[in-house]
């Protein structure tokens, strides 16, 4: 190596971050150019994570970086007139997984999953998805919980799917140990089992979760009461 040569860790992250930047520029200006008769292209199948990683010349973030933006602007290319929710997902899913072991302390493919993937109208889908999500989760409970919680909103507002609301929730309040996580997310279950018209477990769990100790909002614990007063009333009924 010459003098002058250096390694790319030394170049500043804002060169790479601009020259990605300039990479989905240039497939946004492709994607104007476009004709209804473009071509409608698919998901290539997924590199491996160690084939990032090995390509990535010892910048594996930069690397998961690279790949999640040729995989968000995947259907904005010249040459593909496929939206999004169109694509093969489990080609989809294989990318995700991939740029997540690439580099496992970023949470942008997880972001992406759970606010713009999952976001698609067929059931099949969308199911895959949080099933990723939820995998996910289970490899770094700690790091990775804001992204199954709103798996578990998504479960049950858009699949209408209160089982497996359920069980994302209830994965969030037993296995998540961080304690910056806020109270609904770990109150989610509770709810979903009064939507279940599961009142004696929802009752049991409220119960128990005023007298932990855990809550020490007076605004909070007061709302938590009030909910099981209602719970005991309509129990009464």
């Amino acid at each position: 190596m010459s003098a002058s040569a250096r390694p790319l860790s030394a170049v500043p992250g804002w060169i790479g971050l601009l020259l990605a930047a300039g990479f989905a520029a240039q497939c946004g200006w492709q994607a104007l150019r476009i004709t209804p008769e473009s071509q409608m292209v698919d998901l290539p199948p997924a590199p491996s994570a160690v084939m990032l990683r090995s390509a990535s010349f010892g910048e594996p973030e930069f690397a998961a970086r690279i790949a999640m933006l040729y995989l968000q602007s995947f259907d904005l290319r010249g040459d593909n007139a496929i939206p999004y929710q169109r694509l093969d997902y489990g080609r989809l899913v294989a990318w995700l997984r991939a740029i997540l072991e690439t580099d496992p302390r970023s949470g942008y493919a997880l972001f992406s999953a759970a606010r713009i993937y999952a976001d698609n109208p067929d059931a099949l889908k969308c199911r895959a998805v949080l099933e990723f999500l939820r995998d996910a989760f289970e490899r770094d409970p700690d790091r990775r919980w804001p992204w199954l919680a709103p798996a578990a909103l998504v479960a049950k507002h858009r699949l209408r799917d209160l089982p497996l609301a359920l069980r994302y929730a209830r994965a969030v309040d037993q296995r998540a140990r961080d304690p910056r996580a806020p109270l609904w997310a770990k109150q989610m279950e509770i709810f979903i089992l009064e939507d279940m018209n599961e009142l004696e477990a929802a009752k049991i769990m409220l119960g128990g979760l005023i007298a932990s100790g855990r809550v020490r909002d007076p605004r909070e614990l007061r709302f938590l009461q009030q909910r099981l007063d209602r719970l005991l009333a309509n129990s009464d009924l």
